[in-house]
């Protein structure tokens, strides 16, 4: 178990170690992940080291950082980037999604109303930036004007997304709404969520591709 307190002897040197070999942060010092979803509000990328969090405060101003992984007790990487929010000064919100489920409609909910009332500008992250801070990102895109197609992007192989395996479910939660605005005419994406969307259908209806899901879950041991 990694101590909570990192000003402990020894455990800011066992939370790097974790983050590094346990999280695969060392796959990440080269691969940055990064992306605009509106400049000026809202920016993404995998999970930030430290040093990689200040870069993103100096150049972009960024305010809040929300965690889509969620409290992970026994997690370097999330043990390093709350210390560093804190001594940056920054919200640190938690706000857990899902990579491979039919996203719940009171996590997407409570995120709306997170990016409602946040200090902007704000960076999103999991472990990867390549699923559930895809779908945060075109939940953001959609709740401010923004298309499918918009969100979609969002949610594409230049983030590493594959929409074959069963992280394609998210990508099948974007076109279910879609779906519904052509069959049912306009209706602002939070009703939606709210009053016609349902996890059950989506989880039915969607089949992902067994070569996909070895290559997310076998080769590229996404989170």
């Amino acid at each position: 178990m990694l101590a909570r307190d990192l000003s402990v002897p020894g455990a800011r040197r066992s939370a790097w170690l974790n983050s590094l070999f346990v999280d695969h942060a060392l796959l990440r010092l080269g691969w940055r992940n990064w992306g605009v979803v509106e400049s000026g509000h809202l920016y993404r990328s995998n999970h930030p080291t430290p040093w990689q969090l200040e870069q993103a405060v100096r150049r972009y101003g960024i305010r809040t950082v929300i965690n889509l992984r969620g409290h992970r007790e026994a997690c370097g990487s999330d043990a390093l980037g709350r210390q560093a929010a804190a001594a940056l000064g920054l919200e640190h919100i938690d706000a857990p999604l899902e990579s491979r489920g039919a996203p719940h409609k009171d996590r997407v909910l409570r995120l709306a109303g997170i990016f409602a009332r946040m200090n902007g500008p704000a960076l999103i992250h999991c472990k990867s930036g390549a699923d559930r801070t895809g779908l945060a990102a075109g939940i953001w895109l959609l709740t401010r004007g923004g298309t499918v197609d918009q969100a979609l992007d969002q949610l594409s192989l230049r983030f590493g997304h594959v929409a074959a395996a069963r992280t394609g479910i998210l990508d099948a939660f974007f076109r279910s709404y879609a779906a519904f605005t052509k069959r049912q005419g306009g209706k602002p994406f939070l009703d939606w969520v709210r009053e016609d969307y349902s996890e059950d259908a989506l989880r039915a209806s969607f089949r992902s591709t067994p070569w996909a899901d070895r290559l997310v879950d076998g080769v590229l041991r996404r989170e």
